[in-house]
């Protein structure tokens, strides 16, 4: 089933908006999930205003509408009304949260800010006084120390001797290891997800962040010892895999993909006794930061080095 008004594989994209991803992709260092998702907006954007111009059946449903057609004529008589009244129909008619609408903002920006600066395709940037939706801005939630020993010590590898339940013990192997990284370095999921085996060394790990920004974690003890574990159980996962080189492998030895660590984390926090509901990986990112605050000693600058935060502000929320 696929996800409604998302780009079907097959679907046509306009070139200049094709030749966008790839200047972001090349160009920016944006991620494939950051393009997949401004890809998702802007598509849904053009579909939006091919209706309200006329150009598309109004009694199609929204997510059959192609874009293909849109060229650079359209794109030049956006005006700032068009985009009042996208962003009005997110809210009214898509129930979009404030958070929902910002991203569409700065996809949006980011797209007429490439045509008019990179391209010089238009004269003016219709976006450029298109102000984002007031966000209300809430403080991380985290594990507090207690829950994040819960977690951990539910999580801890059991002992096994025949072939299936040793199986078993090979995935806890993993999956504990997973955990500890999450709670002493503060990964983001997809920095988790993409780690090599060449970015480790004995006592530090290399990772790629946000904008293709690299970065050096020093690994304390409690990493050095999961990781040792789970090298030492890693063979039985690669089999004939060409992803071999991944440091975190699922059955048929292939690299382990975000959604599957999503509901790898979700099942040990249900197993932990903590709520799936409320915790995520990325609220066990907000957990390593506020216990480096709180009990590492780690300045905040440090803390932001640490993150790979590009403002302090964010470090400081």
């Amino acid at each position: 089933m696929s996800v409604p008004d998302e780009p079907r594989p097959a679907e046509v994209l306009p070139p200049l908006l094709s030749e966008f991803f790839d200047y972001f992709t090349a160009v920016r260092g944006r991620s494939p999930l950051t393009v997949r998702e401004y890809r998702y907006d802007l598509v849904l954007f053009f579909r939006f205003l091919l209706r309200r111009r006329g150009l598309a059946d109004r009694s199609a449903p929204l997510e059959e509408i192609g874009v293909g057609a849109v060229d650079l004529d359209l794109l030049r008589s956006v005006t700032l009304n068009d985009l009042y009244a996208y962003m009005t129909w997110l809210g009214v008619e898509r129930k979009g949260s404030p958070a929902m609408r910002a991203r569409k903002v700065a996809s949006l920006k980011a797209f007429f800010r490439y045509l008019k600066t990179r391209r010089q395709l238009v004269d003016t940037d219709p976006t450029q006084e298109l102000e984002s939706p007031r966000q209300v801005r809430r403080l991380p939630r985290h594990l507090d120390l207690s829950e994040s020993r819960q977690l951990l010590q539910a999580s801890a590898p059991a002992d096994g001797t025949d072939e299936s339940s040793g199986a078993r013990r090979r995935e806890s192997i993993r999956n504990y290891c997973i955990l500890t990284l999450f709670l002493n370095c503060g990964l983001r999921l997809s920095e988790l997800c993409s780690i090599d085996l060449a970015q480790l060394r004995e006592e530090t790990l290399t990772v790629l962040g946000k904008g293709a920004k690299e970065r050096t974690l020093y690994l304390n003890g409690a990493c050095q010892e999961a990781l040792r574990d789970w090298l030492e159980v890693r063979p039985a996962y690669v089999g004939r895999s060409r992803e071999s080189k991944a440091l975190f492998l699922g059955r048929g030895g292939h690299r382990l993909q975000p959604k599957t660590v999503q509901g790898i984390v979700k099942r040990l926090l249900r197993e932990a006794g903590l709520d799936p509901a409320r915790y995520s990986t990325h609220k066990l990112r907000h957990t390593a930061a506020t216990l480096m605050y709180k009990y590492g000693k780690v300045d905040i600058r440090a803390l932001q080095r640490i993150l790979g935060h590009a403002s302090i502000a964010t470090t400081e929320i």
